[in-house]
């Protein structure tokens, strides 16, 4: 576990962005950092199981839609494969 400095716990504080973003110097990566009570809330409705079928299919007709397929709608049966 890392302890904050005093300076740190200040910006807590004092939070203009929230949650409020950390830099690592050496990477450039961002991060977020969230209470604990936040991070369990979401990591309660957080689902990584294997996406169903159904669920995969209905996010491609979507995604057709977003990019101009209106007549996305008439292939809600494909074809037969030969």
């Amino acid at each position: 576990m890392i302890e904050l400095t005093d300076q740190q716990v200040q910006a807590l504080e004092n939070l203009e962005v929230a949650p409020p973003r950390l830099v690592n110097p050496r990477t450039k990566e961002t991060f977020v950092l969230l209470r604990v009570d936040e991070y369990e809330r979401l990591r309660e409705d957080y689902d990584d199981s294997p996406w169903t079928r159904e669920e995969l299919e209905a996010l491609a007709w979507d995604a057709g839609k977003q990019i101009g397929w209106e007549d996305a709608d008439e292939y809600d049966d494909p074809p037969e494969k030969p």
